[in-house]
């Protein structure tokens, strides 16, 4: 993937869905299962680094909200939920 353009969370998830599908239905052969397989293994990989990205997010913002020395930050909105 390092060479080609990372796809989008949602489009890793689906093009992930499709990959399990195939595996699961089977009649392929040993070395397109292993393609799959690893094509899978990368599109996880995908979705995990965007998924863990998200959680950083997330705790940064509930850091910043349960810490009442905080002020706003430049793009914060008062009524926002984090």
């Amino acid at each position: 993937m390092a060479d080609e353009k990372a796809p989008s969370y949602e489009q890793a998830r689906e093009e992930l869905t499709e990959v399990v599908r195939r595996l699961e239905t089977g009649g392929l052969t040993l070395e397109q299962s292993i393609e799959l397989w690893e094509r899978g293994e990368k599109l996880a990989a995908v979705c995990e680094e965007w998924l863990q990205g998200a959680r950083v997010k997330l705790a940064a913002a509930m850091a910043r909200r349960s810490d009442p020395t905080s002020g706003p930050t430049p793009g914060d909105a008062d009524d926002a939920p984090f």
